[in-house]
């Protein structure tokens, strides 16, 4: 199955890559399932949004389709780290009764391994500190069979290790997944943005920080160069992320590439929005329908944001 087709194949891909003006069937919701935990978990700084067991996430899910999202972006909190195994039986249970019960839903998984590794890094190390770019797109490939073979509608990259959305489109084409959608994190930038999330999905590096595989963002050309990549590799969606910092570039990839592209609105830029409502600056919702607004300005195809549950009922 070539690009054009994957894209094509089903009504909520078609709505994420068409040029139609931004709005809530664009929105994708990330949601965060976390093994072991027997309650929800409200996350710091995102109001409305929680570390979900594996059955509040079927209710979230519910309400959030009863409110007009048809696009998840899911993350995967194991209970055990481990730089080489999966925790296979979890993410296989999880994906599985979601899909069951919600056949209609687009689910992307994001296929990064900072939430596994022991180290808190996108990536498996060498013995003397360098990263093992081979054996971390190996695992990352194998992880995004496992998510396909579980049901996962798209595959979504984060990591930002070379080679490895070629990798995914290999794997995922060799186990019979052509029809599986990539959706890479093409342009991602090294960012002070994702605290909050990294509680959330407890990837908070373990030392350092990722300079050394995430984007500067001083760095237009590299960053432009980086989704061209991505797309000449196989991907079907690109996105630019944190979404704040990127708006500058959404227009030149598009114009490289011709391919849909998002933008991520990250856990930070969402949470100042939520501490500024806090302190009697803002009005929480008109702040985040100008912040979308900005984003429609620059031409996105869609958007991830964790205000996705809110837009129908904002927009109408």
């Amino acid at each position: 199955m070539n690009r054009i087709l994957r894209i094509k194949s089903n009504e909520n891909l078609r709505n994420l890559a068409n040029t139609n003006s931004l709005g809530y069937k664009k929105m994708i919701q990330p949601l965060f399932v976390v093994e072991g935990i027997t309650e929800k978990e409200p996350i710091k700084g995102l109001s409305n949004v929680f570390r979900e067991t594996e059955s509040s996430v079927i209710k979230q899910i519910e309400a959030d389709c009863n409110a007009g999202v048809s696009h998840f972006l899911l993350f995967l909190v194991p209970a055990t780290k481990s730089d080489t195994e999966f925790s296979s039986k979890f993410y296989e249970r999880v994906i599985k009764n979601i899909k069951h019960i919600f056949p209609n839903i687009t689910l992307w998984l994001d296929t990064c391994i900072c939430s596994i590794t022991t180290t808190g890094h996108c990536c498996i190390f060498k013995p003397d500190g360098i990263i093992d770019t081979n054996a971390s797109v190996k695992r990352l490939s194998e992880l995004a069979v496992l998510y396909a073979n579980s049901g996962a509608d798209g595959i979504a990259p984060s990591d930002m290790m070379d080679g490895r959305v070629l990798s995914h489109r290999t794997i995922l084409n060799e186990n019979g997944f052509e029809n599986i959608p990539i959706m890479s994190y093409s342009t991602k930038f090294k960012s002070n943005f994702y605290g909050p999330f990294r509680g959330a999905a407890d990837s908070k590096p373990m030392f350092g920080d990722r300079s050394s595989y995430q984007l500067d963002v001083s760095d237009r050309l590299t960053a432009i160069q980086s989704s061209v990549r991505d797309a000449n590799e196989g991907a079907d969606f690109l996105m630019v992320k944190p979404g704040i910092s990127s708006i500058d570039l959404i227009t030149p990839i598009k114009e490289k590439t011709n391919l849909p592209i998002g933008a991520y609105q990250v856990s930070g830029e969402y949470a100042s929005l939520v501490y500024l409502d806090l302190e009697g600056f803002v009005n929480f919702e008109d702040a985040l329908v100008e912040t979308w607004n900005v984003f429609r300005r620059t031409g996105v195809n869609f958007l991830i944001t964790y205000g996705a549950r809110l837009a129908k009922r904002i927009y109408e």
